[in-house]
């Protein structure tokens, strides 16, 4: 039988289907373009829309799990634009999964969807949703992990794991965009760069999802349920980004902007290009102030109980190795 991952040719797709592979599995992945170095591993693509339900029927059809990596990223476009991607997507995979009978699916979604734009210190999924969100984002992925968990029952398991801040070589999201802006010289700690913050090695992120499938099945204990998951080492956004910089050969950065300065920056940057509409996305948004302005780490002893999550990579070895992959790249 055949394991679907959806978003396989991303970042953290990709990283699942190796671990797939190095278990002798057989691998599907739905992208929306082709990547010929998944072909070279002898991995089937279906090349479509997520938002397309017969592209979705077609790369579900034959499969006995599915990892539903993909998703509309990042802090700026249309909410049609997410809510295609992040909720009809999502939809369209949990139909098509009971159509044809598949039993186990795991869900990628993220801590974000807890986030209203106050410090994080310690909590664990016990806690709720926001009323409001500062972006479409978590808005978006929150309501697909509302459907995901809803979805559970006898016929289909489902399990949502909320990934923090994946990075680590081959990154083309958080690692590049701290990289360029610090080389520019346009980099800024938002307030004093003390708050503490979790994240998660790309090794360590796929690890957890392979777990998560293992363990996965129907009226399973971990079934129906939610997991953040981190490397376990919350650490200074400074200390974070600075050794994002160290590895990619870069000075660290010491020029600081106030939260409340970086917070009606991107108000008044978002007006503007809602206004003008501006290509691109501004350089700040009021959901990246309060982001990286504010505390965020998590409780994973339910991870480490129930998926048997330890982090293997810790964070001062994914740096050497981070700065090792750039070294050969640049």
């Amino acid at each position: 039988m055949t394991i679907l991952v959806t978003g396989g040719g991303g970042f953290l797709g990709q990283a699942i289907v190796h671990k797939l592979l190095d278990r002798d599995k057989k691998v599907r992945t739905l992208n929306r373009g082709d990547y010929p170095a998944l072909a070279s591993l002898g991995v089937e693509q279906v090349r479509g829309d997520i938002a397309d339900p017969d592209i979705v029927d077609k790369a579900v059809s034959g499969c006995e799990m599915v990892f539903h990596t993909a998703a509309k990223a990042g802090v700026w476009g249309s909410y049609d634009s997410y809510h295609a991607a992040n909720i009809t997507g999502t939809q369209n995979i949990i139909d098509a999964c009971r159509k044809h009978g598949v039993r186990r699916l795991v869900y990628t979604s993220s801590p974000s969807v807890t986030f209203g734009g106050e410090d994080q210190e310690g909590i664990d999924e016990t806690a709720p949703y926001p009323e409001t969100f500062l972006a479409f984002y978590p808005r978006t992925k929150a309501e697909a992990e509302r459907r995901v968990i809803a979805a559970n029952d006898a016929n289909l398991a489902v399990v949502s794991l909320r990934p923090h801040l994946i990075w680590g070589p081959g990154d083309n999201h958080l690692v590049p965009r701290i990289l360029k802006q610090g080389r520019a010289g346009k980099l800024r700690i938002v307030g004093t760069g003390a708050n503490l913050v979790d994240s998660v090695y790309i090794d360590n992120a796929a690890d957890a999802h392979i777990l998560a499938g293992e363990k996965l099945a129907p009226g399973a204990p971990i079934a129906g349920r939610n997991y953040f998951i981190t490397n376990d080492e919350p650490m200074a956004m400074a200390e974070l980004i600075n050794g994002i910089l160290a590895a990619g050969g870069v000075s660290p950065v010491t020029r600081k902007i106030s939260v409340g300065t970086a917070y009606r920056a991107g108000r008044i940057l978002e007006g503007a290009y809602k206004l003008f509409g501006l290509n691109g996305e501004p350089r700040m948004t009021r959901f990246v102030a309060r982001q990286l302005g504010t505390a965020h780490w998590f409780d994973i002893s339910a991870a480490k109980r129930d998926l048997g999550y330890r982090p293997k990579v810790s964070i001062r070895d994914g740096f050497e190795r981070l700065g090792q992959a750039l070294a050969t790249t640049n």
